[in-house]
């Protein structure tokens, strides 16, 4: 009596999938107004993590740590200090920005 000791191989290699290929969306973080441009009270002036850049005058802070125009007026970005930096938002005329245009 013969035996035959019959082993079938994979004809084709097992594909794993990777562990890679996810990521996050992205915040869309940064600046989102000039020094020297004009804003309306309310627009986002800085997205951000931590405050990287301080509120100034006429200038809030989110929870988020967004900051945004309290008034309309012209944005000046200035230095607090040694290290950091601050946003300000300072008043001006209508008829000027009018005119700038």
């Amino acid at each position: 009596m013969i035996l035959m000791n019959l082993q079938l191989f994979a004809h084709k290699k097992g594909v794993g999938s990777s562990r890679n290929g996810r990521d996050s969306e992205s915040k869309r973080l940064g600046v989102k107004s000039a020094d020297g441009q004009f804003v309306l009270a309310g627009n986002i002036l800085v997205r951000q993590r931590g405050t990287k850049i301080h509120p100034g005058n006429n200038v809030g802070r989110g929870s988020d740590d967004t900051l945004f125009a309290k008034i309309d007026g012209i944005v000046k970005f200035e230095r607090l200090g040694r290290d950091k930096k601050k946003a300000s938002v300072y008043p001006v005329d209508v008829e000027e920005v009018v005119v700038a245009e």
